[in-house]
């Protein structure tokens, strides 16, 4: 599943393609979503915002499209009407004379005014959203502390979206070794420094996978493995997807886990519990 920097990243895409010219057309898959389709033809769309991986399309007279991809959505963005050849089944099509922005295999798509996306049941619940909002540290740690999650396991309560939102599988492997959590810990287990460097990192790791396309390892290191010859599935993360190879800065072997029913990876030294 498409994290919060890779949504972010396809709605930076598809909001270059779309503003700036009329809607010449839009197409819904769903039956119930194709009366929507005449209101929204020749109107403007002002941005596209993000919440988590949730993706919402505004127009200029007063409708929002909210996507999720969920496991299998993928966007495309195309020079107008070029549709690529795929088994993937279109959902989402909004076309302009350059260009057309394609929405495959994703279901979760509904049309709404305005003022009724902050009472969507996903958006309403989801918590902060480092990428399109602006959260300092000290906010995460009074989220880190509060009673609704300080208890919590680290490892589960970093894909809780109402936690914070965007944060997947290797987002979370990643913030827990460059804070140095071990993923049995909860916030109420860790010291004032250690919540500060969770803090920092979930923000760092977040701002810097959506720059770099998903490179959550130090970026000059990873620059030098690919120059040696490192494919980018070997130099792209400190440790998620690396069980059983050297830790990067101590060298102890990384180990591969099950945590929330998911995979996860971390260092045992360096994150000691």
């Amino acid at each position: 599943m498409p994290e919060g920097p890779e949504i972010r990243r396809a709605a930076d895409s598809v909001e270059k393609a779309l503003v700036g010219l009329p809607v010449l057309e839009v197409f819904f898959a769903f039956e119930e979503l194709q009366g929507y389709e005449p209101a929204l033809q020749g109107t403007n769309v002002r941005r596209v915002d993000t919440k988590g991986k949730a993706m919402l399309i505004r127009f200029d007279n007063g409708w929002t499209i909210y996507s999720h991809n969920q496991l299998y959505g993928k966007w495309m963005v195309r020079n107008a009407y070029n549709y690529p050849k795929t088994n993937r089944q279109l959902r989402l099509a909004i076309h302009n004379e350059k260009k057309s922005a394609l929405l495959y295999s994703a279901s979760d798509i509904e049309v709404l005014r305005d003022e009724e996306v902050d009472m969507h049941p996903f958006i309403a619940r989801v918590g902060p959203d480092i990428l399109s909002e602006d959260v300092s540290e000290e906010q995460l740690l009074d989220r880190f502390q509060s009673k609704k999650f300080y208890r919590r396991k680290w490892s589960s309560l970093l894909l809780d979206q109402s936690f914070i939102a965007g944060i997947g599988n290797y987002l979370r492997s990643e913030i827990l070794f460059v804070a140095g959590i071990h993923p049995d810990l909860r916030p109420t287990d860790c010291s004032a420094e250690q919540l500060e460097k969770t803090a920092a990192a979930v923000i760092q790791l977040m701002k810097q996978s959506y720059e770099t396309g998903g490179i959550t390892n130090d970026f000059d290191l990873a620059m030098k493995l690919k120059d040696k010859g490192q494919k980018r599935p070997q130099y792209r993360h400190w440790v998620f997807n690396r069980g059983g190879q050297p830790c990067r800065v101590c060298g102890t072997e990384i180990v591969k886990t099950i945590a929330a029913s998911r995979r996860l990876y971390f260092c045992p030294t360096c994150q000691n519990r």
